[in-house]
């Protein structure tokens, strides 16, 4: 085996060059640092994968969901960091990587301001029907529809918050100046945060029915999976806007259409989908109520910046034999069967 320490950046978001789908992420650090990288083959995010595309690498920079498993990696004796380039890890147990003696990390930190402020985006363009008004005024229908399309505005309205954690308490706390009541459920039905920030923790029934505004922020587990079905969207009002910056799969979609059909809500905002990438004929494209954007709203300067810097940081710290803080599952993490122990980087 060679004593180089190596890097393999998945196909999903980068090129041989290191070009990547979010620019330059400081791919430079590693190579100061003595760790070489190189792009790893194409790898399915459904089905099974080819141990031998991670042959070689000792850590991958993960830009998509690959469903790294435990017996994936076991058969993989030299991986030993998957650092995912996001908060989310869908499809992944970090405590049964763990156990096998890799660490999972990821970038909760980093992702918390830029995902809620998407959030606050796709709420203040419902909220002021801002697609509406933009095809008015490019359409000629200046004259016609000025003032057809009047928002309801935010002041004294009511938004729920789906999965109270950082990304939605970063959120209910850019709306407090905003004048609204916020309420939230989470999984627990517990929050140091929300009692901080007055935000009243409620069932999911309670939510959909006291909201103007449902903001989806919880994160995808195969229990909450199509969680937001028909007897949700039927609970909320029939003036509320549903808007999800979390994973697609947690929402009934077949329902959303129909409750937006029917008139059952007023309108979406969606940056997630389920699959992705949509079909190009989904029903959701051609709906005047719904804005759709590309599961990538976040992804500003900000993001690629504090994203690209905690996944440095980790790797380089894995390449010395050091557990980062953003580590998952590290209390499953058995220091003496860590593959960490086994191998140094030759050029720290």
């Amino acid at each position: 085996m060679s004593d180089e320490y190596v890097v393999g950046l998945t196909a999903d978001g980068a090129d041989a060059t290191g070009a990547t789908i979010f620019g330059d992420i400081g791919l430079q650090r590693l190579e100061e640092a003595g760790i070489s990288w190189r792009l790893l083959p194409a790898i399915p995010t459904h089905g099974p994968v080819d141990p031998a595309a991670l042959d070689g690498v000792d850590a991958v920079v993960s830009f998509g969901h690959i469903p790294f498993s435990a017996e994936l990696v076991r058969q993989v004796p030299r991986l030993r960091h998957i650092a995912r380039f996001g908060a989310g890890y869908d499809g992944i147990d970090p405590v049964a990587l763990a156990r096998e003696g890799v660490v999972l990390t990821n970038t909760p930190g980093a992702v918390r301001r830029p995902l809620a402020l998407s959030g606050l985006t796709l709420l203040l363009a419902c909220a002021h029907r801002l697609l509406e008004n933009h095809r008015v005024t490019v359409s000629g229908r200046w004259a016609a529809e000025r003032g057809a399309h009047r928002g309801v505005g935010v002041h004294g309205r009511t938004v729920g918050i789906l999965g109270f954690g950082s990304v939605g308490a970063e959120l209910a706390e850019m709306l407090t100046p905003l004048g609204v009541t916020v309420i939230a459920n989470n999984r627990s039905g517990r929050s140091a945060r929300a009692a901080q920030l007055g935000v009243e923790l409620v069932d999911r029934a309670t939510l959909a029915a006291r909201s103007d505004f449902v903001v989806v922020t919880a994160a995808l587990t195969e229990e909450n999976r199509g969680m937001l079905d028909e007897a949700f969207f039927a609970a909320m009002r029939s003036s509320a806007y549903f808007i999800n910056i979390a994973r697609g799969g947690l929402v009934d979609q077949p329902a959303l259409i129909r409750a937006l059909r029917s008139g059952e809500i007023a309108g979406a905002a969606l940056d997630v989908y389920d699959p992705e990438p949509p079909a190009a004929d989904d029903p959701l494209f051609a709906m005047d109520n719904v804005i759709c954007t590309p599961h990538a709203l976040c992804w500003t300067a900000d993001f690629t910046r504090d994203v690209s810097r905690s996944v440095m940081d980790a790797v380089i710290a894995v390449s010395r034999n050091e557990i980062p803080d953003t580590a998952l599952g590290r209390d499953a993490l058995d220091e003496g069967s860590w593959r960490g122990r086994a191998r140094v980087n030759a050029g720290t």
